[in-house]
């Protein structure tokens, strides 16, 4: 296998979203990732707004170094990768950035609060659904999976699609 092969067939791996081809589900696995890459964006923007005091009440608490630096890591972090997620493209990467960051919330959350759910319960659910993203990727109606059908039809040996395969795994069981 060539290194061409290689790449596309890890850029395949990477985009190609775990899913069964029942719509119902895909329509609203869509509107899952639709609604939490959109209501994401303000956080970063909120960070952004001002980042002394951010860096200061959250960064700066938790004990990291260049509480500044790391403060624009997760500000930039949520202003990308938010509106990636929304569109299903990079998805896995997305999510990866936007779990790490509402598990470092939750650490602040856990460090200054204690284990209290009302302190918790939005990073949680947030970090759930990333995670969600992160293992499974972005679903049918996505950016991605329009690529990795574009990708699998120029893989040689990767011409069935997606769904395609997941029917033919489900009859032979």
């Amino acid at each position: 296998m060539t290194l061409k092969q290689r790449l596309s067939s890890l850029a395949l791996t990477a985009l190609r979203p775990n899913f069964v081809p029942n719509y119902p589900s895909q329509i609203a696995w869509t509107v899952l990732r639709v609604v939490a890459g959109v209501v994401m964006v303000h956080n970063g923007l909120d960070k952004l707004g001002n980042i002394e005091s951010f860096a200061e009440a959250y960064v700066k608490v938790i004990g990291l170094p260049f509480p500044i630096f790391f403060s624009y890591v997760a500000g930039y972090t949520e202003l990308i990768a938010a509106p990636l997620l929304a569109l299903g493209f990079l998805t896995r990467p997305a999510a990866l950035g936007l779990c790490f960051t509402m598990l470092v919330a939750i650490y602040h959350h856990v460090k200054v609060a204690g284990f209290s759910i009302p302190y918790l319960e939005l990073s949680a659910l947030y970090a759930t659904v990333f995670l969600f993203f992160l293992a499974n990727g972005a679903g049918l109606f996505s950016v991605d999976s329009l690529l990795a059908g574009w990708l699998s039809a120029a893989l040689p040996g990767e011409s069935k699609a997606p769904v395609e395969k997941q029917a033919e795994l489900s009859k032979a069981a």
